[in-house]
């Protein structure tokens, strides 16, 4: 199976802090990116930080759980799915910095289907929604 690579950039006319403080919570952020999302285990260093535990559904497939494994307070969110997918070797990361007084999201996601010559589909799946998500969300400021 390949391992394919989703890489996002996005800019925000807003404050680290405001954009982080949104896209680090599991629930808006999965409003925002048209996904149901729910956050089912709070993190050891705040409810959405790491160790956080978010369940997905995403249409007629079994919801699968995804963890926070990485988290610096506007600067890094890291995460990887840990049960109950189709993908495997998922792993996102999310990178915060400044820009002329704007917000720049580095989005990198990691992935690999388990189910042969899906990857490619699944990737083109993920990247359309979440990069339209990340797109409108930008334009509201």
């Amino acid at each position: 199976m390949t391992r394919k690579t989703i890489t996002i950039r996005e800019k925000f006319n807003a404050p680290i802090a405001e954009v982080f403080g949104t896209l680090s919570n599991h629930e808006k952020f999965g409003e925002i990116c048209g996904i149901n999302m729910t956050r089912i285990h709070d993190g050891t260093d705040g409810a959405n930080g790491l160790g956080s535990i978010r369940t997905i559904k995403i249409g007629p497939l079994p919801a699968f759980e995804e963890t926070i494994t990485g988290f610096t307070p506007n600067e890094f969110i890291e995460y990887k799915i840990t049960r109950g997918s189709p993908i495997k070797n998922h792993i996102g990361t999310l990178k915060f910095s400044e820009d002329n007084n704007q917000t720049v999201l580095d989005y990198t996601i990691k992935l690999e289907s388990k189910i042969p010559f899906t990857t490619g589909i699944i990737k083109a799946a993920l990247q359309n929604g979440i990069s339209k998500g990340l797109s409108k969300y930008a334009r509201s400021f």
